[in-house]
């Protein structure tokens, strides 16, 4: 029986991994599997899972970028070093509405917009603007084509689309990435710029759920945690890989379509168990 436990945060790992850097929506498709695999556990304890599971895909992410966001690098020219201190004085300006709002609201966000219906009526709506967007942007050539290139005005309204995203089903990467788009940033750039806002938000989003649970685990959960952390790092590593890969030779039409697709199955959930219930 506790091994059939074990298998389910395996899984609930690898779902955590793989999406929460593409732009269509963890909470989604762990809304869809908590239903089907449900972890034996309370439902404090599983709110609280699925957020802070997301400092192993924090992790990959810090792995991947180490040089990159490293400001005391040694091998770094003087102004390289000023460089990434630049862009991580952009990626908190980015942050901090998202940070204040989400720290403000979010128990009444939890109350009011994490059901299925909330979830895929923004699957779906984001969907069709990434569609939309792409198909605006066809013969558009972006206004910044590398992370350094955005300033500190983008990247503030850049964090206010991220803010969308404390709405359960908009996903965060998808509300940075779709925002970063739309102030004219590149694939790429916006990808890019999306993975580094993660580490401080999901950080604090990830010590927000830690504080409120207040850290008493039993040793079970504890293995829990740290083994959906290491799944979930194993998996962002390929996922992120994965993505800028994508980016490269392709649009995002085709998460926008998997968002529709995914919105549907979730609305359909939704209303047969609210008849079944």
């Amino acid at each position: 029986m506790q091994m059939i436990e074990i298998l389910k945060v395996i899984v609930l790992g690898m779902v955590e991994g793989f999406t929460e850097w593409l732009p269509i929506s963890s909470t989604g498709h762990l809304i869809l599997i908590d239903n089907i695999i449900r972890l034996n556990v309370s439902s404090e304890f599983m709110e609280m899972f699925r957020v802070v599971i997301q400092l192993g895909a924090i992790l990959a992410v810090v792995v991947l970028y180490f040089r990159r966001l490293n400001p005391f690098d040694r091998r770094k020219k003087p102004s390289a070093r000023r460089r990434t201190w630049i862009l991580w004085g952009r990626i908190i300006i980015a942050c901090l509405p998202a940070a204040i709002l989400g720290f403000l609201l979010d128990d009444w966000l939890d109350a009011h917009f994490y059901n299925g219906f909330v979830v895929s009526m923004m699957l779906i709506l984001y969907g069709v603007l990434f569609i939309v967007i792409e198909n605006r942007n066809r013969h558009r050539v972006p206004l910044y084509e590398k992370t350094r290139e955005i300033g500190p005005q983008t990247a503030l309204y850049i964090g206010m689309f991220q803010v969308l995203s404390l709405i359960p089903g908009t996903s965060r990467s998808g509300a940075t990435i779709l925002g970063a788009m739309i102030l004219g940033c590149s694939r790429t750039a916006a990808a890019e710029f999306s993975f580094f806002l993660g580490i401080p938000v999901m950080f604090g989003a990830s010590l927000l759920k830690l504080v409120k649970f207040g850290f008493h685990f039993t040793g079970m959960e504890v293995f829990y945690l740290l083994l959906g952390m290491f799944v979930a790092f194993i998996v962002s590593i390929y996922s992120i890989r994965f993505l800028l890969g994508w980016v490269k030779r392709n649009d995002f039409k085709f998460f926008g379509y998997y968002r529709i697709v995914l919105g549907a199955i979730v609305l359909v959930w939704y209303v047969i168990s609210s008849i079944v219930a």
